[in-house]
């Protein structure tokens, strides 16, 4: 696909868009990348390898600016990333797409921008904030899951929460931490301007991105911190119970001590014990031993141990 940046993006075809009439936008297969290259001038021998697309990244070169994109799916953050690569220069940028991840993007921008003063700056600057324009909104999305987490926790007695989803969610977290880095240091690369390329007037768009993304990164960053309140949180719970279970057991030890230290005195059976023939002996032994627990009880609830 060949695009000229006029007010909106307009599709032309290969000789047009090389005509020199105005800066381009360009799609290409890998294949198509291996025969039209030369075309373009760029001054580089790129081979595309789909299995070196693993992070988002620019590179400056002599006569141009390259790099990949390496994009989390927002619907499945820790599934497949959506890869591809570009190369820039003054004349236009060329994305070499396998499966038409950039050109999604592309018809975003087609159908929701129109340039008052259309330039490369400016449409790579809308091509980057198509990538997170949603973000924001779905980090809000895990904000309120995780306060509804939060509340489980004070809420719910048996702490039944679901820890196993906050963990989850840490590392989708930490897979956007990752990436927004790297589009802010790509941002900032464009930003730097080596080769001039860009306007200098138009390098405030890049500075503009790079804001934006440090922004959510810094929201990336304090839910990361809210997680770890959530499980501190969910940790002191766990453990106020679990010392609630060993005070109820210790008390109710200590009950029972009197009372087996009664049983095994009176199961000795030696031969001359008076109590043994006392016809009072077993209803006294009965007596004390509720006495016991009756008094034992009055004495742990007068303490608040239970």
């Amino acid at each position: 696909m060949y695009y000229l940046i006029e007010s909106t993006l307009r599709e032309t075809d290969h000789k047009e868009c090389l005509s020199g009439k105005g800066q381009y936008v360009v799609i290409l297969t890998p294949e198509e990348w291996a025969k039209k290259r030369d075309d373009f001038e760029l001054g580089i021998d790129m081979e595309f390898d789909g299995s070196e697309l693993y992070t988002t990244k620019a590179e400056v070169n002599y006569d141009s600016v390259t790099g990949t994109f390496s994009l989390p799916d927002r619907k499945n953050i820790t599934g497949d990333y959506k890869d591809f690569a570009f190369a820039l220069d003054e004349k236009g940028i060329v994305f070499i797409d396998p499966n038409d991840n950039a050109l999604k993007i592309i018809k975003k921008i087609i159908n929701t921008k129109k340039w008052r003063l259309p330039s490369l700056e400016r449409f790579i600057y809308d091509f980057l904030e198509q990538i997170i324009h949603e973000d924001l909104s779905m980090l809000e999305s895990y904000e309120r899951e995780l306060d509804s987490i939060d509340k489980d926790i004070d809420n719910n007695e048996d702490n039944e929460a679901d820890l196993e989803r906050v963990n989850d969610i840490r590392g989708e977290l930490r897979d956007l931490r990752i990436h927004y880095s790297q589009l802010i240091d790509l941002a900032q690369e464009f930003e730097e301007n080596e080769n001039n390329f860009f306007k200098p007037d138009n390098i405030r768009f890049f500075k503009l991105f790079s804001n934006r993304v440090s922004r959510l990164y810094d929201v990336i960053n304090s839910l990361l911190d809210y997680m770890n309140q959530i499980r501190d949180t969910y940790e002191s719970r766990i453990e106020v119970r679990q010392n609630h279970i060993m005070t109820i057991l210790t008390v109710v030890t200590t009950i029972f001590m009197p009372l087996t230290l009664i049983a095994g005195w009176y199961g000795m059976n030696f031969t001359h014990m008076p109590e043994l023939n006392w016809e009072l002996g077993y209803p006294l032994v009965i007596v004390i031993s509720v006495a016991i627990v009756i008094v034992s009880l009055l004495f742990f609830k007068k303490k608040k141990w239970l």
